[in-house]
């Protein structure tokens, strides 16, 4: 990806409480660090307010992109949803059993994004973002905690 790519990965109980600084967060990364590309799956309440916020952000940012992750190869679908510019389906996930595609999709966003945005819980989303942090101490990825 040659574009600024972002990824989000967090709780799947974060509540609307940290919407406002989502936000910030996301408007950070437009502004000030380039980003240009988004990319977020759809399990859970924190990737439902990150679709709610990044919806709202492509009214005032027209040029941003917006991609849904597919961990599962039968989740491709023909048509993009609502809002959203592709489904990104990462290369070589089909071949990794059902159970662990999700955290092999996330650690193959966190190895290929240049920025993450996290508002991790305590199980395997804390380890990707662990993960991301050893990362960011390599100048690989910028990690943002909310």
């Amino acid at each position: 990806m040659s574009e600024k790519t972002c990824f989000f990965i967090g709780s799947r109980h974060a509540t609307i409480r940290i919407k406002e600084k989502l936000a910030e967060a996301i408007e950070k990364h437009i502004t000030e660090y380039g980003v240009t590309t988004f990319i977020v799956g759809h399990y859970g309440s924190f990737d439902s307010l990150v679709i709610s916020v990044l919806r709202e952000t492509k009214k005032r940012h027209e040029n941003i992109k917006l991609y849904l992750l597919a961990p599962y190869a039968f989740n491709q679908q023909t048509e993009n949803p609502e809002s959203f510019d592709g489904i990104f389906y990462p290369e070589g996930l089909e071949f990794v059993p059902m159970r662990y595609a999700i955290v092999q999709a996330n650690r193959y966003m966190v190895q290929q994004s240049d920025y993450l945005i996290s508002y991790p819980g305590v199980c395997n989303s804390l380890k990707i973002v662990e993960y991301a942090q050893r990362r960011e101490k390599k100048g690989l990825i910028k990690v943002t905690l909310i």
